[in-house]
């Protein structure tokens, strides 16, 4: 990076760190990576420099990002366990401005190996601390549970970023999801807040899908985004073939919604 682009990321006498946001639900099958991937490419197309994060031990991101099973040599797992450094854990991807640090199945095994380490619900936030100046945004795609890889997503993350499918048992949940945001605050990273709630498999032909979201909206008022992701096939085929869907089909209404995303989160940084 060139020296008046170092300055440019120079804030008083230390330096500028990117807002890290966990993508975050332990309910399954909301979105979560999809989300992650998608919000991830849109933000880099408005010129940010962007980092995802990949902890789910599946390494669904990874997979949508293009990142090979065989090319993911070094990971988050080795991140974690402290034994490279960030630098050497990111690698590019086929979306310009975009890095990833690939997921491992490793990690899931890691819950065990962290257990008995000092400091395990930080170790993410020490391995990645005073290293994000490369960075406008980092994105924690977290496994769909309340464990240890997720708790250290949310010590490690300035907000969070909650996916939540448009169907009946929406809200369950998601009040243990905050609870346990509460306590990483007490205890862990008091800076940590709600970034917002994404409405997400928005069906407008089922009715019942705007009482959820009419339902959500009381609960959670202005942090329910305005953007709501809609089914669309275009979305669910994209990782098939390695790429964001904002790649595979940019005109789909499913990439014209993560471009609205994109808007509104780039809107509550500036506001921040």
């Amino acid at each position: 990076m060139s020296g008046g682009a170092a300055a440019k990321l120079t804030v008083g006498p230390a330096f500028r760190r990117a807002r890290i946001i966990a993508v975050a639900n332990q309910k399954g099958g909301v979105g979560k990576t999809t989300t992650a991937v998608n919000l991830a490419t849109a933000l880099a197309a408005t010129g940010h420099r962007i980092l995802v994060i990949d902890l789910d031990p599946q390494g669904n991101a990874s997979t949508g990002l293009g990142v090979a099973c065989e090319a993911r040599g070094v990971s988050s797992y080795d991140l974690l366990l402290g034994e490279c450094e960030l630098e050497a854990a990111a690698v590019a991807t086929a979306v310009p401005r975009l890095e990833l640090v690939p997921a491992s199945p490793d990690l899931a095994g890691a819950e065990l190996e962290l257990g008995p380490m000092q400091h395990r619900e930080s170790l993410l936030a020490r391995a990645i601390r005073h290293r994000l100046t490369e960075y406008d945004e980092v994105l924690i795609d977290c496994p769909p549970s309340l464990n240890l890889l997720t708790i250290n997503a949310l010590a490690a993350a300035d907000r969070v970023l909650v996916p939540l499918q448009c169907e009946f048992y929406a809200l369950e949940g998601l009040t243990q999801l905050m609870r346990t945001i509460e306590r990483v605050q007490r205890a862990l990273n008091p800076r940590l807040a709600l970034q917002g709630v994404l409405l997400t498999m928005y069906d407008r032909r089922n009715s019942l899908c705007d009482l959820v979201a009419a339902d959500v909206r009381g609960h959670f008022g202005d942090k329910v985004y305005t953007t709501v992701i809609p089914r669309n096939v275009r979305v669910s085929e994209a990782p098939s073939h390695g790429l964001p869907v904002l790649i595979y089909d940019r005109r789909c209404p499913g990439s014209q919604a993560y471009i609205r995303l994109a808007a509104e989160v780039l809107r509550q940084g500036a506001a921040a």
